[in-house]
């Protein structure tokens, strides 16, 4: 019997990618859990304070608690305790964030013009960046940067950043990584004169301003490896726009990977990040977030 409607075939390739990227939708929470002290009566009293919050900063005039408003007051719960749990249910640095977020958008629109899916897929099956399959042992997704092969007139600064926020946002829908948070491995082995050349401070200083203040993402650590020499300019020239927490989880390892290997097991990490696990590429990356481009099918 023919069938009717639309639907897709799904490959058995398409099936085993899923089924292998399965472990970021685990719910068992950890211990991050339990440093939120989070119970079902503090989420119900922490939403109904900010939202009291946000009216009240609303009716007093700063535009950008009009916009927290305009933007955040009829959308369900769900999403605001995005950003109470990203502020250890501290409510008022819960709408803090929130105004950073609207903040972000006003200060860079050029990062999400016509910001969709298929906007940033090219960028994303490209590698930049990437997610590893396995959560760490602390249950903390893991993006994944290789600088290597990264040629910025065929990626600019700005197009992988707008795969980032496509990116941040999608993972952000799951409970477990609003708890558990984002660790993010950049691999500088490959990082070039040009490369430090061509990226200009204004760029840095974007960069800093999304992973501080503009997401309700738990951003734990960024580890550094393999940097020659030169990176230290282009680090300095970031670290004034960093706020000393930030500064404080970023871990510059060079070629001494000894304290990198505490944090994250071999097991689970690529070949290309110095580790015996699986490969992990950009269109496993896609496929995750998106699903099979071929839509039609």
């Amino acid at each position: 019997m023919a069938a009717t409607g639309t639907f897709r075939m799904v490959s058995e390739e398409e099936q085993a990618l899923r089924a292998k990227l399965e472990h970021l939708t685990v719910k068992d929470h950890g211990p991050a859990k339990d440093e939120l002290n989070e119970t079902d009566e503090s989420r119900v009293s922490a939403i109904k304070e900010l939202r009291a919050m946000m009216r009240q900063r609303a009716s007093e005039g700063d535009e950008l608690a009009k916009t927290v408003q305009e933007n955040f007051g009829t959308q369900p719960d769900a999403l605001l305790l995005r950003f109470i749990r990203a502020r250890k249910f501290d409510v008022t640095r819960a709408h803090e964030l929130m105004k950073g977020y609207v903040r972000f958008r006003q200060d860079y629109p050029e990062l999400f013009e016509n910001l969709t899916p298929e906007a940033v897929r090219s960028t994303i099956e490209a590698g930049y960046p990437r997610i590893l399959s396995s959560r760490d042992r602390w249950g903390r997704v893991v993006l994944l940067f290789n600088i290597e092969h990264w040629d910025l007139e065929e990626v600019t600064f700005d197009e992988t950043l707008r795969a980032y926020c496509v990116i941040l946002e999608k993972l952000l829908e799951n409970e477990e990584t609003q708890i558990n948070g984002f660790v993010l491995i950049e691999n500088f082995k490959g990082f070039t004169m040009q490369h430090a050349s061509g990226i200009k401070h204004t760029e840095l200083k974007k960069m800093v301003d999304m992973l501080q203040d503009s997401f309700p993402a738990r951003f734990k650590a960024v580890h550094v490896t393999h940097q020659p020499w030169y990176f230290t300019t282009t680090f300095n020239v970031v670290k004034p726009f960093m706020k000393s927490k930030l500064l404080e989880r970023v871990f510059v390892h060079g070629e001494d990977l000894d304290a990198y290997f505490r944090d994250f097991g071999a097991e689970i990490l690529p070949v290309d990040f110095d580790g015996s696990g699986p490969a992990c590429d950009g269109k496993e990356t896609a496929i995750k977030l998106f699903g099979s481009e071929d839509t039609a099918l």
